[in-house]
C-alpha cells in the first residue's frame, strides 16, 4: 500500500495539556508518526512524501476562510501580547452554547472561539504541521481517485475532533473531511467510517445537514469518554442530513468479537448507502492497552477489523487519527493495513 507522509509534523510538539487540572506534556507527540513510519517501512509498504501545494481551496471545501486565517497567523499575533505564555497559544475563555455570539476582535477572545478545549495548544509549527498533514490526506485521495483500491495517510497532527472552524482534542485541519473533499468531486456519495475510540466529533458536524455524506461513527460511549457532548446514539443529523449520520457508542472494555459485530451493522449501513467512496478515520487508541483504556482490541483484531471493511469493495483512503504511545503501536499499524490488502 501507499503511504503518505510529512517530515513537517516534527515541528509541531505540543507541551500545554489540561488533565483533570493537571498540566501535562500531550499524549500527540512527534513519536507517534515515527513509530508508524517505521512500522510501515519494515512491513515493506512504499513511503510517498505527500505534495506541498495542494491550494487554499481544498482546505475551504471545509474550513472558514477565517478559521484558515486564524491558524497561519495566530501564534505570530500571540507573541506581541504582553504577560503571554511564551511558547504555545492557550485559550482561557469560551463562548457558552446557545448564547448570543459575536465574533470577538481581541486576539484573547479568538482564541477563545477557535480553540475549543486544552487539548489543542497552538506553537511555532504547529500551523505548517497541520497544513502537511491535509497534504498526506488529499495526495492519498487523489491516488485512490487515480485507480488505486487504497492508500493511507499518515496524517499528524490528526483531525477528526476539528470543525469548520474550531480546533480541539489535538486537532486543528480535519484531515478525513478533507480527504471527502476532494473525493466528492468525482463522486456524487462518499462514506466516512470513523474507527478512531473517541467520537469524530469535528467531521459529525461538518456534514451534520448533508445527505451526500454518511457519517459512521463506533467509539467508545461518550457516556464515560470524551468528547462527552457528541457521539450519542440519538444524533442522527439535521435536516437534509437526517439519517445519514449514525454513532455506534460502545461499552468500556468491549473485546475485539463485540467490536467486530458492532462494525458489521456500520458497514451494512454503508452498503446500503452505496458510496463511490469511503474515508476512514483509522484510530489505533481502541487498543486494549492504550493509554486511553476505552474498548479492548487486539493487535490481531485490527486485522479483522480492516479486512470486514475491505469486504465493502470501495475505494478507501485511510487516514491516520488517534494511536498513542505503547509497545504494541506500529505493530497495530502493520495488522491494520495488511488486513485491508
Amino acid at each position: 500500500m501507499h503511504v503518505f507522509v510529512s517530515d513537517t509534523h516534527r515541528e509541531h510538539d505540543p507541551h500545554f495539556f489540561v488533565v483533570r487540572g493537571q498540566v501535562r506534556r500531550s499524549n500527540e507527540q512527534p513519536e507517534r508518526a515515527e513509530r508508524l513510519r517505521q512500522a510501515a517501512e519494515r512491513a515493506g509498504h512504499t513511503l510517498v512524501d505527500a505534495a506541498t501545494d495542494l491550494g487554499r481551496e481544498t482546505l475551504e471545501r471545509v474550513h472558514t476562510p477565517r478559521y484558515l486565517d486564524f491558524l497561519e497567523h495566530v501564534h505570530t499575533r500571540w507573541l506581541a501580547l504582553e504577560d503571554r505564555n511564551p511558547d504555545e497559544v492557550v485559550a482561557n475563555v469560551h463562548p457558552f452554547p446557545g448564547e448570543p455570539c459575536t465574533y470577538p476582535e481581541h486576539l484573547v477572545g479568538r482564541v477563545g472561539f477557535h480553540l475549543g478545549d486544552m487539548a489543542a495548544s497552538i506553537g511555532a509549527g504547529t500551523w505548517r504541521a497541520a497544513l502537511c498533514a491535509t497534504h498526506c490526506a488529499l495526495s492519498a485521495a487523489r491516488h485512490v481517485q487515480a485507480g488505486h483500491r487504497s492508500a493511507y495517510a499518515l496524517c499528524r497532527p490528526p483531525g477528526h475532533h476539528a470543525y469548520a472552524e474550531r480546533a480541539n482534542g489535538f486537532c486543528y485541519l480535519n484531515n478525513a473531511a478533507v480527504a471527502v473533499g476532494e473525493l466528492r468531486r468525482h463522486h456524487a456519495r462518499v462514506a466516512v467510517l470513523d474507527i478512531d475510540v473517541h467520537h469524530g466529533n469535528g467531521t459529525q458536524g461538518i456534514f451534520y445537514d448533508r445527505n451526500d455524506v454518511l457519517m459512521v461513527s463506533l467509539h467508545a460511549d461518550p457516556h464515560f469518554m470524551t468528547p462527552f457532548f457528541t457521539g450519542h446514539a440519538h444524533e442522527t443529523g439535521r435536516d437534509a442530513g437526517e439519517g445519514y449520520n449514525l454513532n455506534l457508542p460502545l461499552p468500556k472494555g468491549l473485546d475485539t468479537d463485540g467490536y467486530l459485530r458492532a462494525l458489521s451493522r456500520a458497514c451494512e449501513r454503508i452498503a446500503e448507502f452505496a458510496p463511490g467512496a469511503l474515508v476512514v478515520s483509522l484510530g489505533l487508541d481502541a487498543y486494549e492497552h492504550d493509554p486511553y483504556q476505552g474498548v479492548a482490541v487486539t493487535t490481531e483484531g485490527f486485522a479483522r477489523i480492516t479486512r470486514q471493511i475491505a469486504q465493502l469493495g470501495l475505494p478507501t483512503v485511510l487516514v491516520q487519527e488517534g494511536g498513542y504511545l505503547s509497545d504494541a503501536l506500529g505493530d497495530n499499524l502493520v495488522s491494520a493495513l495488511s488486513g485491508f490488502e
